[in-house]
């Protein structure tokens, strides 16, 4: 019976998001928000059992899924040259707001939640990055150029949640050699080379390297022979398996592969259709009489990127429900521990912000913008695939007890607070910069 009821519940929420998914965008609500609510009462109603403990496995793969998928979105949103201004910007934020990050979390970890070293650093490595699922409202709605001046602030959160997904992944490490549970090498040697040096390196190369063979293999069949057309939703999932498990092969982080392989493609794109936006190409391409357009030898990119885009973005939507339903699940079998409040006052007011402000100190976002990215530093599904990720590993016991309750808690603090703010904040922040 509990089956049946899920399929009806599932079934129920995907066709009123369907349909009332409009309604929403004008709301100060987000879909996430309903996605939790729900689930909460599911787990309330005991019409599922779910246990971070005894479904680790499952929870790390399920989330998992859903950062990758989300990871090559966001790569094939960013359109601006790594030139440009703006990734300057999301690469301060993934790199020094991340160490800021880290430090500033694992600090309050130990002298007011009482952690030992290894898991308050371990807990800033999972609280740290910023989610690209669950910050889908704050980031490029379509891809950027990189000039346009309201966008900017979106580019800066994607590229941010694209990268800081892959370089949370060295502190992960860091915070389970400190606990016992990796090698780290004498001198913090290993940790060095392979966990930062290397893994970093070889995941940005794997992932660029697959997304350029791939895209343009798909494109010389189609222009020259006319074959590979359609089935784009094939070549997505497809490239997304192979950047990421060839980056695990080479001991590379997948997710920095795929981030680079999305990347990739769309600079194939770009280069091709040059200063036209993805919908001016597409356009022109309609207009050459070719129905499908996917084998026009200027235009094709165009075609391909914007396919392979539409049908992640279909991917990552049901990844989101997915994942933000079983977390309801769980938070309904923990009790909210009193610390947590503190805490997560703490990360949202001052530690993120802080973080923002101290990695753009020298850079030319105005205040405001800084400000808007200090509040928009959304914990979500990364957050909850490094915390399952640890618990896999041998987390012990009694610090998972104290880790999973503080995590999923700071996770459905940040779909609240964000999803409730994030419609009238960012309608107010577009309307100054237009």
């Amino acid at each position: 019976m509990q089956t049946v009821t899920w399929f009806i519940v599932v079934g129920a929420l995907l066709v009123a998001m369907a349909l009332g998914g409009s309604v929403l965008k004008r709301l100060p609500l987000s879909t996430s928000l309903l996605y939790l609510a729900v689930g909460y009462v599911l787990g309330r109603l005991k019409l599922g059992y779910l246990s971070a403990f005894e479904h680790t496995a499952i929870l790390e793969h399920l989330t998992e899924l859903a950062v990758i998928v989300s990871l090559f979105t966001a790569g094939l949103k960013l359109r601006a040259p790594l030139r440009a201004p703006a990734w300057r910007v999301a690469l301060r934020l993934a790199t020094l707001g991340m160490v800021v990050a880290v430090g500033l979390v694992a600090l309050a970890g130990v002298y007011l939640l009482g952690l030992p070293w290894g898991a308050a650093v371990l807990l800033g490595a999972v609280l740290a990055p910023t989610d690209p699922v669950l910050a889908s409202d704050v980031q490029v709605e379509t891809p950027f150029h990189g000039e346009e001046h309201g966008e900017r602030l979106r580019f800066a959160l994607t590229g941010e949640a694209g990268l800081n997904d892959g370089t949370a992944f060295p502190f992960v490490m860091l915070g389970l050699g400190l606990l016992g549970l990796h090698d780290l090498g004498s001198g913090l040697w290993r940790w060095a080379a392979v966990d930062v040096l290397w893994a970093t390196v070889a995941g940005l190369g794997v992932g660029s390297l697959l997304g350029n063979l791939v895209g343009r293999l798909v494109l010389y069949l189609r222009r020259r022979h006319r074959e590979a057309v359609g089935l784009d939703d094939f070549l997505a999932m497809g490239l997304i398996a192979l950047s990421y498990g060839c980056a695990l092969l080479v001991h590379a982080y997948g997710f920095l592969a795929v981030f680079a392989a999305g990347l990739a493609l769309r600079r194939i794109e770009k280069q091709s259709t040059g200063e036209r936006t993805p919908e001016e190409a597409e356009e022109a391409a309609r207009s050459t009489g070719d129905p499908a357009g996917a084998t026009h030898p200027e235009l094709a990119p165009a075609y391909m990127a914007s396919a392979v885009l539409g049908f992640n973005e279909q991917l990552e939507r049901i990844g989101e429900v997915t994942i933000v339903v079983l977390l309801g699940v769980l938070l309904s079998t923990w009790p909210l521990p009193l610390e947590a409040l503190g805490f997560i006052a703490l990360l949202f007011l001052v530690l993120r912000p802080l973080s923002v402000f101290v990695s753009l100190a020298a850079s030319h976002p105005s205040r405001g913008q800084k400000a808007m990215m200090g509040w928009f530093g959304i914990r979500g599904i990364g957050s909850l695939y490094y915390l399952f990720y640890a618990l896999s590993h041998g987390l012990p016991r009694p610090l998972a007890e104290r880790l999973v309750p503080l995590v999923l808690a700071t996770v459905a603090a940040s779909v609240v607070l964000h999803g409730i703010s994030v419609t009238p904040l960012m309608r107010r922040y577009e309307r100054r910069a237009s």
